[in-house]
């Protein structure tokens, strides 16, 4: 695990990107995404530069289009690409409650309800009658077909953690509960629901870190593709098929094991991709280790952010093992809400409903 020496000096790699409007980009001079700016806002906030933090989600409020959402990609406050994704929107849930969770500043919550609600109404919009959620709008405005287990897994803990907004400000949703059950009821039980992705190590954990997968099923499916994704000593295949570890994707790997119970294998984890980690306290974003060369030859924000955000979990911070825990918890009452149980969800031939 980190020093507090080694946690401060990546924390000040992470705000030393960030860019004067509050924008926080892959690197300095690289674009932005809104799922990845949150991830490094949200480390911020673990190490009490609250501050930094708000200013990141102030950039979201001021940039956030008429339908809820926001484009795929920034560069300089410039719009670079105009795909809307849905869970890079669903993500600010996430990050509001965590930052909420560590302030207590209820009227920064209460001024950034209304776009968190618009940002839920985005995505429930891509809601198929599945329960999955369409992975995203194109640049005509026009939703794909097709829905991301990934994503989905990721909007399932973001609807959950804005149902624990709703809850905490009085605002019952009860449309969010009915679509976080069916969502959840999709990542669970429909794999046919998503694309093929299984190549990747995020299809794997990600139905885990999301809070959709827990118990047996959860550790069957860690111990199923063990041997395909992780490589000894060196970290978390992204691809399946490539020789390439990354840090980001071994990092979500260690909170997921974590939240199962895993502590000892997350705290191995985290220890072998130290190797990616730079002086100035930020990491490579991989490593290609048949050809034992960084790759891309980047140190993004938003590794960094992972790896505070697991040494967060590990450590056993409440805003952070609230938010990747799921179960209730002491903390706040009852960690997050379920909305309905994906256990009582019914499914006819193309539709879900509440059972």
């Amino acid at each position: 695990m980190l020093t507090v020496d080694q946690v401060a000096a990546t924390i000040d790699g992470i705000a030393a990107v960030q860019r004067p409007d509050g924008s926080i980009p892959w690197f300095v001079g690289g674009h932005l995404d809104p799922w990845d700016h949150t991830e490094a806002a949200m480390a911020l906030d673990v190490a009490g530069r609250h501050d930094e933090a708000e200013r990141a989600y102030r950039w979201l409020a001021s940039r956030q289009e008429p339908d809820g959402s926001w484009y795929a990609a920034y560069v300089d406050g410039e719009v670079t690409d105009r795909n809307k994704e849905a869970n890079f929107t669903a993500y600010l849930a996430v990050g509001l409650w965590h930052h909420h969770l560590l302030t207590g500043d209820e009227e920064f919550l209460v001024r950034m309800w209304p776009k968190l609600r618009a940002a839920m109404g985005f995505i429930l919009e891509l809601q198929a009658p599945g329960g999955e959620i369409r992975w995203k709008r194109d640049e005509h405005g026009v939703p794909v077909p097709d829905a991301l287990l990934t994503g989905s897994a990721s909007m399932y803990q973001a609807l959950r953690c804005a149902l624990a907004i709703a809850e905490h400000l009085g605002e019952p949703q009860p449309d969010w509960e009915l679509a976080a059950g069916r969502l959840g009821h999709a990542v669970l039980s429909h794999p046919e629901r998503f694309l093929d992705k299984s190549r990747y190590s995020m299809d794997w954990y990600y139905p885990i870190l999301g809070t959709a997968l827990r118990g047996p099923a959860a550790n069957g499916r860690i111990k199923d593709a063990w041997d395909t994704f992780v490589v000894p000593d060196l970290g978390v295949r992204c691809v399946s098929d490539r020789p390439w570890v990354t840090g980001a994707e071994s990092c979500e790997l260690a909170i997921a094991l974590w939240a199962l119970g895993e502590s000892d294998r997350a705290v191995e984890i985290v220890s072998w991709i130290q190797r990616l980690r730079h002086e100035d306290g930020l990491y490579w974003t991989g490593y290609v280790f048949e050809d034992d060369a960084i790759w891309p030859v980047e140190r993004t924000a938003w590794t960094a952010g992972a790896m505070i955000l697991a040494t967060a979990a590990l450590g056993g911070e409440p805003a952070t093992t609230a938010v990747f825990g799921g179960a209730p918890t002491a903390f706040e009452g009852d960690g997050l809400p379920v909305g309905l149980d994906p256990a009582q969800v019914r499914c006819g031939s193309d539709i879900c409903v509440r059972g």
